[in-house]
């Protein structure tokens, strides 16, 4: 795990893990397979020998390039899977075809391998090659650079891949889609956080959010719980104290926040929608969020009261009431009351990790 630089500001891509899984190529290893690779195909003497290097090359390109899987690339149409303008491939079979960018140096190299005397003379053909017979030449340039054969092997370069885009800054749900993997639980093994890691990401952003919105009440911690049907949605969060909010959305927010069990969010309330009692009131109301505090302050002005109060886990909560209401309840600093909110107020926002 790497450890991050001491800027001040968590950037999550420099310490992630890796599952011990999952077997993939570090920056250096891969340079040096690239170079053991480069330096084989460049040894090529006859005809024969310089054509079957160079489509060995080519197909490892595409794999350390797209991240694609090995029968995906050997399937591929060279006559209409390019698309040079855009420098992109497209890979999958029809109906789940996914469009996979290309560093413009590669698509260049590219597109002067397919125009080669090599390249047309196998128009239609070129990627048509054993699998097997790949396989051997990745273990035998792994071999020269010292690399074990599951360090070679097609699926780590494709996971070796993957890794890469995300240490450097590319969102796991582009990855899974470049990668073409039907769930997200497949690519999360590719990018995992101690609990350390997270709870200090999700703070950083916590207090990133508290400065770029207006809500006085703002609450970090992680989904415990999604119920939802066709149109609505509710959403539990558990913040790092135990605490339990409920959150009312839409399915649509829910599907568009991408917002699923073990997901972390922030909810935030703004106190006009917060109200307060005194303990040992009778409850008013069907509030989901209820939760017991000591006033810290009561400011009170003509017209509207702000009270100010502090959960025993040390998390301030504001409320803003009537000056009457404010007046009925006579709160003073030191006094127990309960802070209370519906789930219907509770703005989620995501966390990007």
């Amino acid at each position: 795990m790497k450890n991050a630089k001491p800027t001040g500001k968590v950037c999550p891509r420099e310490f992630f893990s890796v599952a011990e899984d999952v077997s993939y190529l570090e920056a250096v290893q891969l340079k040096e397979f690239e170079r053991s690779f480069v330096q084989w195909k460049d040894a090529a003497k006859r005809m024969d020998s310089i054509r079957a290097r160079t489509r060995m090359w080519l197909i490892f390109l595409l794999l350390r390039h797209t991240g694609a899987r090995l029968g995906e690339i050997l399937s591929l149409d060279d006559i209409t899977a390019f698309d040079m303008e855009h420098s992109s491939v497209r890979i999958g079979r029809e109906g789940r075809e996914r469009e996979v960018p290309l560093p413009e140096g590669v698509c260049a190299e590219i597109q002067s391998i397919l125009e080669s005397p090599v390249g047309c003379g196998l128009r239609g053909c070129l990627f048509a090659v054993d699998p097997g017979y790949f396989r051997r030449i990745c273990y035998a340039r792994g071999k020269e650079c010292g690399l074990s054969k599951d360090l070679v092997r097609p699926k780590s370069l494709r996971n070796s891949r993957a890794v890469e885009m995300l240490r450097s800054g590319i969102p796991i749900t582009v990855v899974k889609e470049i990668l073409g993997q039907s769930s997200l639980n497949l690519t999360a093994n590719f990018q995992q956080f101690s609990q350390g890691d997270i709870l200090s990401i999700v703070s950083n952003a916590h207090q990133t959010m508290r400065k770029q919105t207006s809500a006085r009440n703002s609450f970090v911690g992680h989904v415990v719980d999604v119920k939802n049907d066709s149109v609505m949605a509710e959403v539990v969060l558990e913040t790092r104290f135990g605490r339990r909010i409920s959150a009312v959305i839409t399915t649509d927010s829910l599907t568009n926040l991408k917002i699923l069990v073990g997901s972390p969010v922030i909810a935030t309330v703004k106190a006009p929608l917060v109200n307060v009692l005194k303990c040992g009131d009778t409850p008013l109301g069907s509030a989901r969020n209820r939760f017991r505090a000591t006033v810290v302050r009561a400011t009170a002005t003509p017209v509207l009261s702000e009270i100010l109060g502090r959960l025993p886990d040390g998390t301030d909560v504001c409320a803003l009431i009537s000056a009457q209401s404010a007046n009925e309840l006579d709160l003073h600093s030191g006094d127990e009351v309960e802070f209370w909110f519906k789930a219907l107020s509770v703005v989620l926002n995501t966390v990007q990790l």
